[in-house]
């Protein structure tokens, strides 16, 4: 058995192929593109023509990609960008429409629950209460878990293009800039420092894009390599200090040099590694960890799970 997963992410659309046998699963092909779906738009609740014309282009070509591999199994995906944008059921329609493909406009708290499958595949959490968050354009989601109990999880309204569109301005960052990202920081995340009070996570786990980025140039910068099927990145928490340094001081052009960058990540990095340092410093995280695994691989092994237990019926 075939199956497609489509991840309809506010920067971001995934597309992931895997093939199913028994208790086991190849995923044989995986592609990004940056649709930017969320810009110019994102903080207006709105998508543009711009991006709705991206978005629907995209998901053609994944269609006929997904026809090349004779997969008939497709499980399509939106989040932050879409579910908040007043036109973005009509865009989902068009989609249906134009390629047959019916998208699942997921609730942020789904979205936290499918991440943590994905993060659970991926790492061995053990005993110990992890804080897990995965830093998309339109939404931030956290999770307090550890191998088997979720103890609290949310889905924030604060993504990385909702955060450059209000705070970042200047190039490089301003200090006052940051400032007031940290003061944004402190008065909307307010539930999830109770919570962590409560629980105390002392790890950080990141999953998707911001994470990857950081991980790839930590890894430029300390020439290790990574295998195809690792599901644990490296990251240390002192070469995250020395990368957030960075970010924080250096141009846009002078951030796409970096070894490990890509242009996707150029911009929104900066924000987001202000709040992975905000929240170590506040939370005194003392180790962190980077999950290979986030949404569109929970969304698989959900899909996998729910078709196996149908045969088992």
């Amino acid at each position: 058995m075939k199956i497609a997963v489509i991840d309809m992410g506010t920067n971001t659309f995934h597309l992931m192929l895997a093939e199913v046998t028994g208790d086991s699963q190849h995923i044989f092909h995986r592609e990004r593109v940056a649709v930017k779906i969320g810009e110019k738009g994102i903080n207006q609740d709105k998508i543009t023509e711009e991006a709705w014309i991206r978005a629907v282009d995209t998901i053609s070509e994944f269609k006929k990609k997904i026809e090349q591999s004779e997969i008939s199994t497709i499980f399509a995906t939106a989040t932050s960008a879409i579910r908040n944008a007043v036109n973005g059921l009509d865009l989902t329609r068009e989609i249906e429409r134009k390629t047959g493909i019916n998208t699942q406009i997921i609730s942020g708290e789904r979205e936290a629950q499918l991440i943590l499958e994905g993060t659970r595949k991926a790492l061995d959490l053990g005993s110990e209460k992890h804080l897990i968050m995965d830093i998309g354009g339109g939404s931030i989601e956290f999770i307090i878990a550890d191998k088997s109990e979720t103890f609290w999880l949310k889905s924030f309204e604060v993504g990385g293009q909702r955060l450059v569109e209000k705070f970042h301005h200047s190039d490089p960052i301003a200090t006052s800039e940051l400032n007031d990202l940290e003061g944004y920081f402190e008065s909307e995340l307010a539930e999830l420092m109770e919570q962590c009070k409560i629980h105390k996570p002392r790890t950080l786990v990141g999953c998707s894009g911001t994470f990857d980025t950081l991980s790839d140039i930590y890894c430029e910068l300390e020439n290790c390599v990574t295998a195809e099927n690792q599901t644990e990145l490296p990251l240390s928490l002192e070469a995250f200090h020395k990368i957030h340094q960075q970010l924080m001081t250096k141009t846009r052009t002078e951030r796409l040099a970096m070894p490990g960058m890509i242009e996707l990540r150029v911009d929104m990095i900066v924000v987001a590694a202000a709040l992975i340092q905000y929240l170590i410093k506040t939370l005194n995280i003392t180790n962190l960890r980077v999950s290979a695994y986030a949404l569109k691989e929970g969304v698989l092994f959900n899909t996998i799970d729910a078709v196996r237990n149908s045969k088992k019926t």
